[in-house]
């Protein structure tokens, strides 16, 4: 029998439903065939498969020394956004230790980035932490929600100081309209407003305030199609009105959000043929180019089927993310997904990157180990008790 990975969730009694949540905690163990568990009706056991252990050993392969992951194989590319994906992705398996090491590199940095830019951590840098360049509010929102979920699960407040000075960055972007700036170029500019970083950055701030009402109203105002019951992402744009993330993302993220939004993401559905094995694979591009595969953005999909119990198309999109599945030259049983099937544009007209159909990607890989897992990032911040009579998407 080969090594498996048993995740074995233990649900906490529900003592108060009005005031508590289930309490989760991962456990992992290497042999499968030594676990003698005397489990309770109030827990179940998820088994990951050996291709699947094989996506978590390529995750945990590519962390440095600092902390810090590269967002593909051998590259020397560091994402914040990928980061703060890598530590849910631990925190997700109970690998708490791997987690810290990342929200430690970005605590160490708050001095010397954090403060000295106003707020804010860098969007991109080197291996080294060096290069580091935009600031944009999505992927802040990003890492504050990894160290949200971190807490929850362990109960520890050593990165409290992190966590309140990102969400006090947040909301210092907030206009009178209610809507958040997209955050600063390198030259100190400001970003437009982006749909994608605002709804992250509703999940990311818990709760519910004025802060939540007025992103709502902004959305409502701005940036909902009334139409399609659909939110826009470039409004003044005809051809990149809608984007694939928006349908997979708002039904993650929002409360009671229409089910008919994973349906309506068929129009970003098409078949490609993967560059790196020839395998003919069915998911999501960007947007309605359709001249690619987004693999991350697909697994995002699966996610969200998922969380509807849509159960066929789950799976079936799983199936296809499995034939992207690409076994690591330099790492002995590992292997990720690649960010893209092939060459194209990502959304917009931008080219994507040489290698984005050619080597594991930390994002792909991530989300699918999410799917695969029914681990849902957005969940914690989903609970905000929103009033009916602010909830636009169901007027």
């Amino acid at each position: 029998m080969p090594k498996q990975i048993l995740f074995i969730i233990l649900i906490g009694f529900f003592i108060s439903s009005c005031t508590l949540d289930s309490v989760h905690e991962y456990v992992v163990i290497e042999e499968a065939e030594a676990v003698n568990t005397d489990l309770s009706q109030n827990s179940f056991v998820i088994t990951l498969e050996e291709e699947e252990m094989e996506i978590y050993k390529w995750i945990s392969h590519v962390q440095l020394n600092n902390g810090l992951l590269t967002s593909t194989e051998g590259s020397n590319f560091v994402s914040l956004y990928d980061n703060s994906l890598a530590a849910l992705a631990f925190i997700s398996v109970g690998d708490y230790e791997k987690a810290e090491h990342i929200f430690d590199y970005f605590y160490g940095q708050i001095d010397s980035e954090f403060f000295p830019n106003g707020g804010g951590f860098y969007q991109f840098r080197d291996s080294y932490g060096n290069n580091g360049n935009t600031i944009w509010l999505g992927d802040n929102a990003w890492l504050l929600i990894a160290l949200n979920n971190y807490k929850q699960v362990t109960g520890n407040n050593k990165y409290n100081k992190l966590t309140g000075l990102l969400e006090n960055w947040i909301r210092g972007l907030q206009d009178e309209d209610g809507g958040l700036w997209g955050g600063f170029r390198e030259d100190g500019t400001q970003i437009h407003k982006i749909t994608e970083g605002i709804i992250t950055a509703f999940n990311a701030i818990e709760g519910y305030d004025d802060f939540h009402k007025g992103i709502l109203n902004f959305l409502q105002q701005e940036r909902w199609d009334l139409n399609d019951q659909l939110l826009v992402a470039w409004p003044e744009n005809e051809t990149h009105y809608y984007a694939m993330d928006l349908h997979s993302l708002g039904y993650l993220i929002f409360e009671n959000f229409s089910e008919e939004v994973l349906f309506k993401a068929e129009r970003y559905k098409n078949t490609q043929v993967a560059s790196f094995n020839g395998e003919v694979i069915s998911g999501y591009c960007f947007d309605e180019d359709k001249d690619v595969i987004w693999l991350e953005g697909t697994a995002q999909m699966a996610l969200a089927f998922k969380e509807a119990n849509m159960v066929n198309e789950a799976n079936s999109t799983l199936q296809q993310l499995q034939k992207a599945q690409m076994k690591n030259s330099t790492r002995e049983n590992s292997m990720g997904i690649p960010y893209a099937t092939n060459a194209g544009t990502s959304y917009g007209s931008s080219l994507l990157w040489e290698d984005a159909p050619n080597t594991p990607a930390l994002s792909s890989s991530i989300w699918y180990l999410f799917s695969v897992l029914s681990f849902n990032p957005l969940d914690l911040g989903k609970k905000k008790n929103i009033p009916n009579e602010d909830k636009f998407w169901n007027l």
